[in-house]
């Protein structure tokens, strides 16, 4: 449910304001003369929606660059790979 509320709200209520973002992980949305005016949500749930949003253009970047061409890559290629980057990482800090 979409929690909707007058700009005044967040001077007047604040801590019922805060409370709700924080038990619902949900924001909530401002308005102004009746209008959409702005949103209010908790650290957390704005970190998780920029964490979200950042694996989703990973994701669409991946997409694009296998439509780019036909080299495929197995499980184990991809962890081999990973595994040689983290030891030759650990080298090079312990140098």
């Amino acid at each position: 449910m979409q929690h909707i509320r007058p700009v005044s709200d967040l001077r007047n209520n604040f801590a019922d304001i805060s409370r709700v973002v924080h038990e619902t992980a949900e924001p909530v949305f401002l308005t102004k003369h009746g209008y959409g005016d702005m949103v209010v949500m908790s650290i957390e749930a704005y970190e998780s929606k920029l964490f979200e949003s950042e694996i989703f253009f990973k994701l669409k970047e991946a997409e694009l660059e296998s439509k780019s061409t036909a080299k495929r890559y197995s499980h184990e290629e991809v962890f081999s790979d990973l595994r040689s980057r983290i030891v030759n990482k650990d080298d090079e800090e312990n140098v």
